[in-house]
């Protein structure tokens, strides 16, 4: 089981299952709300609990992605398409996670 929130604690989470070793994307999107490339962790979207989620807040990032945030502090914390899975933002999780990134994407960005 993994935990997680925001910097401010007013979003915070579970996963249950599985945690993918994390990604770093590059892409120009990923920048722009992180402030340089963002590192995710991927799970299945049944296996993530998130509570509370009044500060939650999802943006239309793209017509088929979506980005969860902290309305409150603004943390980025998720990412989602129309798949099964979410990627969560690696750096939300409690230490020590153990993980290690095993990838780049979007580099040439």
């Amino acid at each position: 089981m993994n935990l997680g929130g925001c910097l401010c604690g007013s979003v915070r989470y579970r996963i249950t299952g599985a945690l993918a070793a994390p990604i770093a994307c590059h892409c120009s999107q990923c920048g722009r709300t992180s402030g340089n490339f963002a590192v995710m962790a991927r799970c299945k979207a049944e296996d993530l609990q998130i509570a509370p989620t009044q500060h939650l807040t999802w943006y239309q990032s793209s017509p088929t992605v979506q980005r969860g945030f902290c309305s409150k502090c603004g943390g980025n914390l998720f990412w989602k398409d129309a798949g099964p899975d979410i990627y969560v933002t690696a750096g939300t999780l409690d230490r020590p996670t153990g993980l290690k990134v095993c990838e780049h994407i979007f580099a040439a960005s």
